[in-house]
């Protein structure tokens, strides 16, 4: 069984393809994917290009090209849930669509032809990725170099919410919290990519996780802390939790 693992930005998985055993490199939809062996499992690592469109493409071409038996997404997200802070880690339990609105014909965030706004992730592959997130944080405490080190880490399990824009608002931010805690959503991350993922995979029948950084408050300073964060930080998480999860996945 091959396990998918994505990531928005190279940096998120540059460690991965360092250690990759017997890589191979393949060419497309325009995009790269390393396909080889990690703690003895077969595995196809690949960027998801940045937004609901590209990352949905990928997941696609993953499934019906390299016949994945499961997809896993590590990368950064901004923390919106109250005690979420930089440095945390966010596993996903499920996803919303924060730009979807389709209303007066469906509810807001619905997706129409599913009879839902929140799309679930595995709960075993949840489970073992918060154990590898859990394991992560322990070694990380103490060593963020980031004037906004959080000194207690934290690993949160819940909701993510993803939407094709970049919120670095403060303002932003605390209305779309609200709007989505009004209609019983709330939410502790909020990122580009993971909810169409997780569409594509529940349309196929396979498993999705996806564990999330958090680099910044999705607030007014969140384009520094967001570029900071994913030079210093980002591909040490990435690679820990990953190598973590494989090392406790079984096939």
């Amino acid at each position: 069984m091959t396990t998918a693992i994505l990531s928005a930005l190279p940096e998120e998985q540059s460690g991965l393809v360092a250690s990759l055993q017997q890589p191979q490199r393949r060419v497309h939809a325009g995009r790269t994917f390393w396909t080889g062996s990690l703690h003895g499992h077969g595995v196809v690592l690949a960027l998801s290009g940045i937004g609901k469109v590209a990352a949905a493409t990928t997941a696609t071409a993953l499934i019906e090209r390299f016949g994945v038996a499961r997809i896993v997404f590590t990368g950064v997200a901004g923390g919106v849930g109250d005690g979420v802070r930089v440095g945390d880690v966010v596993v996903a339990q499920d996803y919303v669509q924060h730009d979807m609105d389709a209303s007066p014909l469906f509810p807001r965030w619905e997706l129409p032809g599913y009879a839902r706004a929140r799309l679930a992730c595995d709960a075993a592959l949840s489970a073992l990725l918060l154990d590898a997130a859990r394991a992560c944080v322990a070694s990380a405490q103490g060593q963020l170099d980031l004037e906004t080190a959080n000194p207690a880490l934290q690993v949160h399990h819940g909701l993510m919410a993803s939407g094709d824009r970049f919120v670095s608002a403060a303002h932003e931010s605390d209305r779309l919290r609200t709007l989505l805690r009004e209609a019983g959503h709330e939410v502790l991350a909020v990122e580009m990519e993971g909810a169409a993922v997780a569409q594509v995979c529940l349309d196929y029948g396979v498993p999705f996780a996806a564990v999330r950084t958090i680099s910044d408050r999705a607030d007014d300073a969140a384009h520094g802390d967001f570029a900071l964060f994913v030079q210093t930080v980002a591909s040490r998480y990435a690679d820990h939790m990953v190598q973590t999860f494989l090392q406790k996945l079984r096939n």
